[in-house]
């Protein structure tokens, strides 16, 4: 009698543990869109000059669109168009004189690869890393502006979570994006930085939380 309680229980067991499993063929679809959002903390990173360079990590936003296409079930070719929100500065140690501040509206067009594990149930890991190409839109005009190029290239790399549901793919993901491109500019009117300052190296940092749905 034990052993027939005990083989009788195993089926229910195993239905107490039943989960189902979201777009089961997800991965049989080569092509998928979506959007994301994402917050960001931004800041420069300076060489050069008389005096120590501070850049504070200011608050950004983004927004955009994703395509990705994916070579096989672990590999993955991610794209998109974002639009992006920096306010990026730079303060002058030990003098602490007005810094030097840029506000602007950013185009950014990343080219990532992504790699995923296995899928387990409704989510997996991934990483993910490559370039991103931004453009500079449009920049806030003001007396302390810091000169700057308005064109960009950085190293992106991150990792995230892939979590499937009955309607959509939730994506949340750590991003780190490094500048490879001196972007300064050397000012040309007088009163934009300190006559002493001589800055020879402006590169941009940049850690976001991006949300992606797909």
């Amino acid at each position: 009698m034990i052993f027939l309680f005990v083989f009788t229980q195993i089926p229910l067991r195993a239905q107490d543990h039943y989960k189902r499993k979201f777009h089961e063929f997800y991965d049989d679809k080569p092509v998928h869109f979506g959007f994301l959002f994402g917050f960001a903390s931004s800041n420069y990173t300076p060489n050069g000059g008389s005096e120590i360079i501070i850049s504070p990590r200011n608050f950004g936003f983004q927004i955009g669109g994703i395509v990705n296409y994916a070579y096989n079930k672990h590999f993955e070719l991610k794209s998109g168009l974002n639009i992006a929100l920096y306010d990026r500065s730079l303060v002058f140690a030990p003098s602490f004189s007005e810094p030097l501040i840029r506000e602007s509206t950013w185009l950014e067009i990343p080219l990532l690869i992504k790699y995923k594990s296995v899928r387990r149930d409704n989510h997996r890991m991934y990483l993910i890393g490559g370039v991103k190409v931004g453009l500079e839109a449009n920049v806030r005009r003001r007396e302390t502006a810091l000169s700057a190029k308005t064109a960009d290239l950085s190293l992106e790399y991150g990792f995230g979570l892939e979590r499937f549901f009955q309607y959509f793919k939730f994506t949340p993901e750590i991003r780190f994006s490094h500048g490879l491109t001196n972007i300064y500019l050397q000012p040309t009117s007088a009163g934009t930085a300190p006559s002493y300052f001589q800055m020879n190296n402006l590169k941009t940092h940049t850690v976001t939380l991006i949300f992606n749905f797909e």
